[in-house]
């Protein structure tokens, strides 16, 4: 589901976590399977879903909710990236802090990577999916942000969808 680009709103990736929830409708339950006792009887598994979009994003893994929220709010963050689109005009601060020397710094964990993500997605957009383009317009190599994107098949793929709706031949 690719949303398109909205004029000068930030993307939900980057925003506080305060304002994303704000957006969100949040569910707070159990769910079934090991755990006994505990799993069955305490609301440790939450889903939040982004009103706007539709996107949604869940975690039950944990046994405190605290741990399952966090884990959610991050699915989110990355799910929104990939899916929602907006409009881009040159490398952010925080893209400029996580690229040093025109290579990508930023650990698959990081609870800023989302954003990044988003930004490298949506320059490729404003560059009609002309990888070659979005890396110069955000001072990194064409290398190193396919290797970027290439981290995990889901991104690779959002970008791949990206350079199909342009007309161009998928990344590998």
């Amino acid at each position: 589901m690719a949303c398109p680009p909205e004029s000068n709103e930030p993307h939900p990736a980057s925003l506080s976590e305060a304002e994303l929830l704000d957006g969100c409708d949040t569910w707070r339950g159990r769910r079934s399977g090991p755990g006994g006792q505990h799993r069955n009887k305490v609301e440790t598994a939450v889903r939040i879903t982004h009103r706007a979009s539709g996107v949604t994003a869940e975690a039950s893994e944990r046994r405190r909710q605290a741990d399952n929220h966090a884990a959610a709010v991050f699915r989110l963050r990355v799910k929104l990236a990939l899916a929602v689109r907006t409009a881009w005009d040159s490398p952010s601060v925080l893209w400029q802090e996580r690229c040093r020397g025109g290579r990508i710094a930023v650990n698959a964990s990081h609870h800023r990577l989302p954003a990044v993500l988003a930004e490298s997605l949506d320059a490729l957009v404003e560059r009609a999916g002309d990888d070659g383009a979005a890396a110069e317009a955000l001072d990194v190599s064409r290398s190193q942000l396919v290797k970027f994107w290439k981290r995990d098949g889901a991104w690779l793929a959002a970008a791949n969808r990206v350079r199909e709706g342009f007309e161009r031949g998928p990344l590998r």
